[in-house]
């Protein structure tokens, strides 16, 4: 048996207990300067059973450069295929310097998987945010190959662990069919400060590229200035947003948008919500009251509803998911900031513990930062 939780008499930290908190701030690691960079001497080569390990983090990497390859194999232009998967590979840096470089060198030199090397691995997955639940998925996989004598070379742990991670983040999702009816209704969902606001402006950004008209509506009209920030998106992007003066009623505001959406024929209505007031009941019935306005108006609506998430918060997002997900049933996850953090797998517990699909990842400031979720494209940049 795999003793979860101990490792040679220590106790690992538990994860956080569930509750919406407002996202805190992220501990600033220190970066060296480009004298002491410059001072560090280069990683040697050394060579494991007659192959050559290299520094991966290397833009020469052999893993990079043979999944750049594999990248012909998909659709778009193979030169902006590559260019994002660089990018996602950058920005995924501090995420895998905290779980995969773990577990390269934990394994590095083992000749054996005992019971060791797996409470050693057990320490690695729950301290690189992966909670306890997704740890006992991730080992019981493993273990499980293991009696049945399909693995036993450490150095095939890592690849493991891939293929694992690959299947937990590919949840079942419906196709995004936006055409089938109109207007196509997402309510965009999440706690104040994770980047709703900005990540409504990206979706609408994509959408229209895609020639659909868009819709925004200021429906957040508790917290100061979200009806400023929506509407310089709106002008940003060049798409109309619906909205009134800051503290009205926010049900009224959707009711507005949909008669204008109707009438207008717009293809899709991005929602911007609340996400904090005076308690979490209230917020969440807020929510729930919004949500029955637009179905009045439109039955079936909203089709989609959309919860954003910061990476940065860690086991938080997770718990904050399971709070959305059960309270107003969010169908969907949009991941941001995950360019900041070294808690980006804090994705794989949600679809792991939830099962909710995540529709979109957020890698950095720019426009064009936010894109589709592809699992295999997220974990062969991770690893």
């Amino acid at each position: 048996m795999i003793r979860w939780f101990r490792r040679k008499g220590k106790t690992v930290p538990a994860a956080q207990g569930p509750g919406l908190q407002e996202p805190g701030g992220s501990t600033l690691e220190t970066e060296e300067s480009p004298s002491e960079q410059a001072a560090q001497p280069q990683k040697p080569q050394v060579e494991v059973q007659g192959k050559e390990v290299v520094d991966e983090d290397l833009a020469s990497s052999p893993d990079l450069v043979q999944e750049e390859a594999d990248l012909d194999e998909t659709e778009g232009p193979r030169d902006e295929k590559v260019s994002f998967f660089r990018r996602l590979r950058d920005r995924l840096h501090k995420t895998r310097t905290q779980l995969v470089n773990r577990v390269d060198r934990l394994v590095f030199g083992k000749k054996v998987i005992d019971l060791e090397l797996l409470d050693e691995l057990e320490e690695v997955l729950i301290t690189s945010d992966l909670g306890v639940h997704t740890t006992q998925t991730l080992l019981g996989a493993i273990t499980e190959r293991i009696q049945r004598r399909e693995l036993s070379d450490p150095q095939k742990l890592r690849g493991q662990l891939r293929e694992e991670i690959q299947r937990i983040l590919s949840v079942e999702a419906p196709p995004l069919d936006l055409g089938k009816t109109r207007p196509f209704v997402i309510n965009v969902v999440g706690v104040n400060g994770v980047g709703k606001t900005t990540t409504i402006g990206k979706l609408a950004h994509q959408f229209k590229a895609r020639g659909l008209s868009v819709m925004l509506v200021a429906a957040d009209t508790f917290r100061a200035a979200a009806i400023e920030q929506l509407s310089l998106w709106g002008d940003r992007v060049g798409v109309p947003v619906i909205k009134q003066k800051s503290g009205s009623d926010p049900s009224a505001v959707a009711f507005d948008a949909m008669e204008a959406a109707v009438s207008r024929e717009v293809d899709v209505v991005l929602l911007d919500t609340a996400g904090r007031m005076h308690t979490k009941v209230n917020l969440m019935e807020e929510l729930k009251k919004v949500q029955r306005i637009v179905a009045r108006k439109m039955p079936g609506a909203p089709h989609e509803t959309w919860l954003v998430l910061d990476a940065v918060t860690g086991q938080n997002a997770l718990s904050q998911a399971r709070l959305f997900k059960q309270e107003i049933g969010a169908t969907g996850l949009i991941l941001t900031k995950q360019d900041g953090t070294a808690k980006g797998v804090i994705i794989l517990a949600i679809c792991n513990e939830l099962q909710l699909p995540v529709r979109n990842i957020g890698i950095g400031e720019g426009m064009d930062d936010l894109r589709s979720f592809d699992p295999e494209e997220f974990t062969r940049a991770l690893f």
